[in-house]
């Protein structure tokens, strides 16, 4: 493997048992970034995506109190292929954290996700009530040029305080879905970010 590759799972995974949460930056390189964020889906995001809602399956619903976000789910077998390049280091990931932190990961889900200026999502848990195999959130920004002003923190939750983490290109942010609570704070332009999950089943 790559060694700056392995330095960067070994800072996740590092950070995953001290403190259930991981941030490293570059993990998709600013080729990568450009490659993605130029595909003409996250492009017209807002006219290809749907809008994202809370809950699951039959207690689904929309509401844009709560979450303001657009979301398409990719399918691994029919995406890109820069899409591809980050998957590939996903299920990398996964295997070494499985080997590192002895979990037992079996796959990734992933969506495209775009805010709308001016939107947010509230503070919340990713894992279910009903439904605990989502065990780790795995989000990788796409947002080139960003600045503070821009605002869109992800803002997470500990028991002593919070910690405001910006979405910047290429920055991937790792934790525990069932552990930390985290929001998403209004946002001044269109921010991207490919969003997801690794799971135990």
């Amino acid at each position: 493997m790559d060694e700056n590759l392995l330095f960067k799972f070994n800072a996740i995974a590092d950070g995953l048992a001290e403190d259930g949460i991981a941030v490293v930056d570059s993990f998709l390189n600013s080729d990568e970034v450009k490659s993605i964020g130029e595909e003409d889906e996250f492009k017209d995001g807002l006219l290809q995506f749907k809008k994202a809602g809370i809950g699951q399956a039959q207690e689904r619903q929309i509401n844009e109190s709560i979450r303001g976000d657009y979301i398409q789910w990719i399918d691994p077998a029919s995406a890109s292929a820069p899409i591809q390049i980050y998957l590939e280091k996903l299920s990398r990931l996964r295997t070494f954290l499985n080997q590192s932190l002895f979990l037992s990961l079996k796959d990734v889900e992933v969506h495209k996700t775009i805010y709308p200026p001016q939107s947010y999502y509230k503070r919340h848990l990713d894992q279910f009530k009903k439904d605990d195999h989502r065990k780790l959130s795995v989000i990788c920004y796409l947002n080139e040029e960003w600045k503070e002003s821009d605002g869109g923190q992800l803002r997470v939750y500990f028991p002593d305080g919070s910690k405001d983490f910006f979405p910047i290109a290429g920055r991937l942010v790792c934790f525990r879905s069932d552990l930390l609570e985290h929001e998403v704070l209004p946002t001044e332009r269109p921010r991207m970010s490919l969003t997801g999950w690794m799971l135990d089943r």
